[in-house]
């Protein structure tokens, strides 16, 4: 499809996971993805693959497994909390090399939380999330386009790297409409053999039934198996990592944020630069592997650095560990689900410039003004004389 159309982000994504070549989808309705699963459920039955609306998000991801192990591109879809529910068995596919694509549209937190946008699922999704030593491949849509796009290239990173991949978007953009298009071909399902590892493969090539698994009980096995993955993992940190820069060339302060806060970072930055600040954006497209090094170089030229985020400050983290303590690094924060608002971003530009704190998160500041939100017992003697 080359012509542009309207559609909504969690339509666009399923759509290009389809096109991409996914055959079996496993999940279960959470507002706000909910679109997600059905738009999959007519879908899928057009180009003969296969839809599972699965009695829990738990026995969703172990569909999952069950399809991913036998070559087929396979995908689930969820937000947060459903997420969370999830990360046993993702860590079990992770565990046994098992390339899919999950999807997470997030929305506000902790605990069940609310239905709009947020981000604070960010070190769930690049520090694994689940147990053990892994890592998954996470991809940052920012716009509709994106979510179109980047099932294609979230499908060949994990099949190349035998591993699960992540697009992790937010409610906001799972829900608004763009005008957009998609920048590949439909995958022809006869490219898509399955893989002399997967099960499926080997039934093909008449070979020995294959054993899918992620445990390894022999001594030293296990160790040996995760640091072969490490050995992946760093290949990966070198080879694909992805990002966007806008003028960072004369850039004095960077600004550095993703998904729907980069788009109004975007806008923030036109502003601040109208007044004559010299502002650029960096933009992570793959939050594992992250920029780090594209930003420890640009840490070296600029006063300070920017995170708008709609969390607490979880990016943040990354960017101060790339940076090592060369310049400051400055939050500003909408969490609970607030979207970040350009005009809040550029004052908060102009503080992180100035020293100000005018739209920028500093923890010390609010603990000098916190007072406990919960009702506390008052201290009365009891009959004993004793404080209760």
């Amino acid at each position: 499809m080359s012509e542009k159309v309207l559609m909504k982000g969690n339509e666009a994504l399923a759509e290009g996971a389809i096109r991409a070549g996914c055959r079996f989808f496993a999940g279960y309705p959470i507002t706000p993805q909910n679109e997600v699963p059905e738009y999959m459920s007519w879908r899928q039955e057009e180009v003969g693959g296969a839809f599972v609306q699965a009695e829990s998000e738990i026995a969703a991801v172990n569909m999952l497994y069950g399809a991913a192990a036998t070559g087929t591109r396979s995908m689930t879809s969820s937000s947060s909390p459903g997420i969370s529910l999830k990360q046993e068995g993702i860590s079990y596919l992770a565990g046994a090399d098992m390339p899919c694509l999950i999807a997470n549209i997030m929305r506000g937190g902790p605990g069940l939380g609310n239905i709009a946008g947020a981000q604070g699922d960010y070190i769930q999704a690049t520090r694994g999330g689940g147990n053990g030593d892994y890592r998954l491949i996470v991809l940052a849509p920012f716009s509709v386009h994106e979510l179109a796009n980047f099932p294609k290239k979230a499908f060949e990173l994990a099949e190349k790297y035998r591993m699960p991949a992540m697009i992790l978007a937010d409610g906001i953009l799972g829900q608004m409409m763009e005008g957009m298009s998609f920048d590949f071909d439909p995958v022809e399902p006869a490219a898509l053999k399955p893989a002399c590892w997967s099960i499926g493969g080997a039934r093909a090539e008449g070979k020995k039934r294959n054993m899918v698994y992620s445990y390894a009980l022999g001594e030293g096995e296990l160790e040996k198996m995760v640091l072969k993955r490490a050995d992946k993992y760093a290949l990966i940190e070198r080879d694909e990592v992805i990002y966007e820069e806008r003028f960072t060339e004369d850039a004095e302060i960077l600004v550095v944020a993703y998904g729907i806060s980069a788009r109004a970072s975007i806008e923030a930055i036109n502003i601040a630069r109208k007044k004559g600040i010299k502002v650029g954006l960096l933009r992570p497209i793959t939050l594992w592997p992250f920029p780090t090094k594209r930003i420890k170089e640009l840490s070296s030229k600029v006063k300070c650095i920017l995170c708008p985020e709609m969390s607490l400050g979880q990016m943040i983290v990354d960017v101060k560990l790339a940076v090592d303590g060369k310049v400051p690094v400055y939050l500003h924060a909408r969490p609970g689900a607030f979207f970040p608002v350009a005009e809040d971003i550029a004052v908060a530009i102009e503080s992180a410039l100035t020293g100000k704190k005018e739209q920028l998160f500093d923890l010390e500041s609010l603990a000098d003004k916190a007072t406990l939100g919960c009702h506390q017992p008052e201290n009365k003697p009891s009959k004993e004389g004793a404080l209760l």
